[in-house]
């Protein structure tokens, strides 16, 4: 409507040598801030004016006289030094509605992308704690941005970090175990340091629900040879980094090991990735109990699960590391990827 209407005007004016046609350009309309100003406005007669040798106002005449007919458009005024503001006829709004019941859920769409490649990184919420109404407008909001790409013709990559490594993740990890210690009975001092939401000891709370005291150390044993706290005079990160090496010590000596992940990226590039199961790459040791001990260097197996027996896995408890698997199954569907 109006966007194609400027350019018209501007060069029909430059067909009858009013503007030089070197000095034509892209005129700018924008939305008025102001009902009473119109619904558009455009500054091109200020700024071409003086290509056009002429005042503002003048040139503005000129360029709504040259502008071409449109039934869309009610009324087109002059105000102030020379913009030109454009009211809408209340009949144009439904003007487009034989077109978008003709073209139903194609309207809108375009090729303006060209198949360009673009990703879009939302949520990506840090593990190391609760999920709150932001993500979610986070979600709402980055789906809808490449929802809105999509359409417009880009070739979208839909991103979800799940950033579940390194000593962030080993600090929630030994913050969940001293709360269960504390659960099971032991006196912990809690390490300045540590995750001290409620969500943490909710997360202990489940842990001790389901294994008891299996993974219970005696306050003493955990805390030999750990540097002071902050509050008694030591270092508050000396002393949780203590904490962490203590804790894979001992979780490893009761019999819990973590396993061995491929790469995502690595998962990707495998030919298998596409086909409609999900492929694991997990270490035969992902919980080792004393009767299960495993040769050192023990070939990984390669485990070829549809969705439902991976989902079985998970409730059986034959995968420890549900929250794992479910963040990357949450990856893979954020990038549109079939795993029924």
């Amino acid at each position: 409507m109006t966007t194609s209407l400027g350019p018209a005007a501007l060069e029909s004016l430059a067909g009858q040598d009013i503007l030089p046609a070197e000095a034509l350009r892209e005129p700018v309309i924008e939305r008025t801030r102001d009902a009473s100003h119109g619904d558009f406005a455009t500054n091109v007669a200020m700024v071409l004016s003086k290509a056009a040798r002429t005042n503002p106002r003048e040139l503005a005449e000129k360029v709504i006289a040259a502008l071409p007919a449109d039934s869309a458009i009610e009324k087109v005024e002059i105000a102030g030094p020379g913009f030109i503001n454009f009211f809408v006829s209340a009949a144009a709004g439904y003007q487009v509605l034989p077109k978008i019941l003709e073209q139903k859920h194609r309207f809108g769409r375009s090729t303006i992308g060209n198949g360009k490649r673009i990703q879009v990184e939302f949520v990506s919420a840090n593990p190391t704690g609760p999920l709150h109404v932001g993500h979610g407008r986070g979600a709402a909001y980055g789906a809808t941005v490449a929802d809105l790409l999509h359409a417009a013709g880009f070739d979208v990559h839909r991103e979800y970090y799940v950033n579940d490594a390194g000593r962030q993740m080993d600090i929630l990890a030994t913050s969940v175990w001293l709360r269960y210690l504390e659960l099971a009975g032991e006196e912990v001092p809690f390490p300045s340091n540590g995750y001290q939401g409620d969500y943490v000891l909710d997360i202990a709370a489940t842990l001790h629900r389901e294994f008891g005291d299996v993974y219970r150390h005696a306050s003493a044993e955990v805390f030999k040879d750990v540097p002071a706290d902050e509050p008694d005079g030591g270092d508050k990160e000396e002393h949780i980094d203590a904490l962490i090496r203590r804790a894979k010590f001992l979780l490893e000596e009761t019999g819990y090991t973590a396993g061995n992940w491929q790469s995502l990226g690595s998962v990707e590039s495998n030919p298998a990735f596409m086909n409609n199961h999900c492929h694991f790459w997990l270490a035969r040791d992902v919980v080792k109990t004393d009767s299960q001990s495993l040769d050192a260097g023990e070939d990984i197996g390669v485990h070829e699960l549809s969705l439902e027996e991976l989902e079985t896995a998970i409730a059986d408890g034959r995968m420890r590391n549900s929250l794992s698997l479910l963040a990357l199954g949450r990856v893979f569907d954020l990038r549109g990827i079939d795993l029924s």
